[in-house]
This record gives C-alpha cells, sequence and structure tokens, in this order.
C-alpha cells in the first residue's frame, strides 16, 4: 500500500498552483514577521517554505544559490566588502565565502526566529557559514539599517522573499529603496537581487522590478534559471552603481575567473551563464511592455 502523504500547495497565482508531497514537518509557527514552515517534500527533501512559499529545497538550492552570488561575484574583479539582505537559510553565506577575496560580509535579515531556524534545521545549506570570522550578522530592518549608517560595499546581493500583502519586504523593491543602495556601493560596486517568476503567464513583477531598478541605476539586465522546487523559471536583476556590470565579461574571461578563484561549482560556468542571460523574444517583449515603477507610495504586491 502506497504511503499516504501531506500535501503542501504552493499558489503561483490566483488561477495557478503546485502541489508537493509532504513526508513530514520539522516547524510550523508564526514569526512576528511571517509564517514558517520547515518540511520534507517527498522529491525534494527538506524545503524552507515561508508564507506559503516554496523559498529553497534541499535538492536544488544549488542552483538557485549560485545564480544569485557568482555572477555577480564574478563581475567584480576583486570583492572584498558584501552585503547580504535576507538569506536567512545561509546559502548565500556559503557561496559568498568561496571567494578568496572576500574581507568583510554584513549580513542584515529583519527576521531572528528564521535565521535561528535554519541554523537549526538546514546545516546542508549553511555548511557553517554563520560561525565565519568575517561575518557580522544584524537583525534589523535593511533600510533603516543603510538609512543609517554610513556603509559601502563592493557587492550587495539582496535575497528576500517576494513582496506578499503585509510581507516584512515590500518596501526593499522600491525606486526609494534602490537610490539608497546605489549611495552604498562602492566604484564599481554590483547589485543583483532576485526579483520573482520568470514564465511569461507571471511578468508582471519582474518587469515591474527590472524597469524600477534600470529607473535609477545605469544599466539592468534580467537573467534567470529554472528551479526544480519553484516548477518555473526564477529570475534576477543585476545592475553596477556605474556603467556595465558585463562590458567586457564573457564567458571564456568568467571560466578564468572561476579558475582563478578555486570556485567549486556545480551548475554555474561561462556556458551556464550564457544561458541564463538568453531571454526569449517575447519574454523579453512581456518584460518590456510593463509601465509599473515600484514607490514608496506605489508598492508591489504579489498575490
Amino acid at each position: 500500500m502506497a504511503k499516504e502523504n501531506k500535501w503542501h500547495v504552493d499558489f503561483t497565482g490566483p488561477h495557478m498552483a503546485s502541489m508537493y508531497a509532504i513526508e513530514t514537518y520539522y516547524v510550523n509557527l508564526v514569526s512576528p514577521f511571517q509564517r514558517v514552515e520547515v518540511a520534507k517534500s517527498s522529491l525534494f527533501g527538506k524545503c524552507l517554505i515561508l508564507d506559503g512559499k516554496i523559498q529553497s529545497s534541499e535538492f536544488d538550492e544549488y542552483i538557485y544559490h549560485e545564480a544569485l552570488v557568482h555572477p555577480a561575484m564574478l563581475a567584480h574583479p576583486r570583492p572584498r566588502t558584501v552585503m547580504v539582505i535576507g538569506g536567512g537559510e545561509g546559502a548565500t553565506l556559503r557561496e559568498v565565502f568561496k571567494h578568496p577575496s572576500v574581507e568583510k560580509v554584513v549580513m542584515v535579515d529583519i527576521d531572528k526566529d528564521v535565521v535561528d531556524l535554519c541554523k537549526e534545521y538546514l546545516p546542508e545549506w549553511h555548511q557553517g557559514s554563520f560561525e565565519d570570522a568575517r561575518l557580522e550578522l544584524i537583525h534589523a530592518d535593511a533600510r533603516q539599517y543603510l538609512e543609517d549608517n554610513e556603509v559601502a560595499f563592493d557587492v550587495m546581493i539582496i535575497d528576500l522573499p517576494e513582496p506578499v500583502e503585509e510581507g516584512p519586504s515590500r518596501r526593499l523593491f522600491t525606486r526609494q529603496f534602490y537610490q539608497i543602495v546605489k549611495k552604498r556601493l562602492n566604484e564599481n560596486g554590483i547589485m543583483v537581487l532576485q526579483s520573482g517568476d520568470f514564465s511569461l503567464t507571471f511578468m508582471e513583477a519582474h518587469s515591474a522590478i527590472y524597469k524600477t531598478v534600470a529607473s535609477v541605476m545605469p544599466a539592468a539586465y534580467s537573467y534567470h534559471v529554472f528551479i526544480p522546487s519553484f516548477n518555473t523559471d526564477w529570475s534576477f536583476v543585476i545592475t553596477a552603481r556605474e556603467g556595465d556590470p558585463f562590458k567586457e565579461l564573457d564567458s571564456r574571461e568568467l571560466d578564468r575567473r572561476i579558475a582563478e578563484r578555486d570556485l567549486q561549482l556545480k551548475s554555474y560556468d561561462g556556458v551556464t551563464h550564457q544561458g541564463m542571460f538568453s531571454i526569449p523574444k517575447n519574454i523579453r517583449a512581456e518584460r518590456d511592455s510593463g509601465t509599473m515603477i515600484i514607490d514608496d507610495d506605489n508598492l508591489l504586491t504579489i498575490d
């Protein structure tokens, strides 16, 4: 007789959802900021679920985190100071610390409960990164932190949950926030952020984030990678304080830098980079047809 599973339903939108067989729940609680679940999926292993949406899974988190971290880190010739906003699992830190030039990482995550739970239940993700002496971990509102502190970074990696209604991250996707970020980037500074579903059906959020970043920065790129546990292509936006971060960075140079830094990666290299930054014509058209600029008075909300 087949084992009977519980089912997690992850709503992509009001008219679509994905279902995941769940063998057991390790955590199911409400923090001061969001609902937090750590569960074991029959297909994807352990999963972190925030406000009903899978954030990462044991099976494929490396695809997401390598895609998030390494294009930005490799676009910078020698990243020494890095800021991570969000990233509670610790896997973003894990990938950042692979770069030998890194001297200091400031991670700001507002939800201490999530970070503490990830430390305990997701060691496969962080692999001890929270104990690295180069890390300064702060539990605060990242926007307020940047407004209050005269700090600057070579790379800023924004790894936040989607801006759901009443969620903790909505004011970290606005034009005003990216203006603050721009002031906190060093010369040659790079910013990257996760920016939502990249499928043709759900392009509205990515389009708004992309256009909002492009309204503040001199150049912006969309890129994407398929994440099996998300059951969709997932998107990112990368930009630089000055100029074009990839003007002189082709696949050959990326592979040279990966080898020079002795990065042990499972998914990302020069060939993968070409695929991630190659966007079909119809997707580009849908992205570019959007008109929304996210503002403090006109916030983006993912249903």
